[in-house]
């Protein structure tokens, strides 16, 4: 077991086209949410200068769900990009073995790439890794699998 939940959110500002976010969020996901009964929670706010933003969210908490989303995100990945999250990953997990992954919307919705980013503008991805015991240890074990760097041939 890679997690016991992953939390997959994005924002859509008023001046943004929605649909085109959200047509790019479901592309995340390796399988249909509507046939395998995985809600879609669309949501309104309220953000700056009284501006409404609509938030986007999935939660995974089906093994099968969560293996099948982490595989295909990582096998998305480029080496650079798994290099990266690997030597980021100490900053990347918190206390509770949380990893928290942010890529760019830009970059996804254009050009279908995973661009990790610290910007704001971006799919947030919440890992509540199956550490046991539950330990940062653990955890950094369990992502050093998930992302680890394939060799080239």
């Amino acid at each position: 077991m890679i997690a016991h939940r992953i939390k997959i959110t994005v924002f859509s500002k008023e001046e943004e086209d929605s649909s085109k976010i959200k047509a790019a969020f479901l592309e995340l996901f390796p399988f249909d949410l509507e046939k395998e009964k995985i809600d879609l929670i669309e949501r309104t706010a309220m953000g700056f200068n009284e501006k409404h933003i609509k938030i986007y969210e999935v939660l995974l908490e089906k093994n099968k769900h969560i293996e099948e989303f982490i595989n295909r995100l990582s096998n998305n990945l480029s080496n650079q990009t798994k290099e990266l999250i690997l030597r980021q990953a100490e900053s990347r997990l918190d206390d509770e073995c949380k990893f928290y992954l942010r890529f760019s919307k830009d970059k996804w919705i254009d050009e279908k790439e995973h661009w990790l980013t610290d910007q704001g503008n971006c799919f947030h991805i919440k890992i509540s890794i199956a550490a046991f015991p539950k330990k940062r240890e653990k955890a950094m074990e369990i992502i050093q699998k998930v992302f680890k760097v394939k060799e080239q041939k």
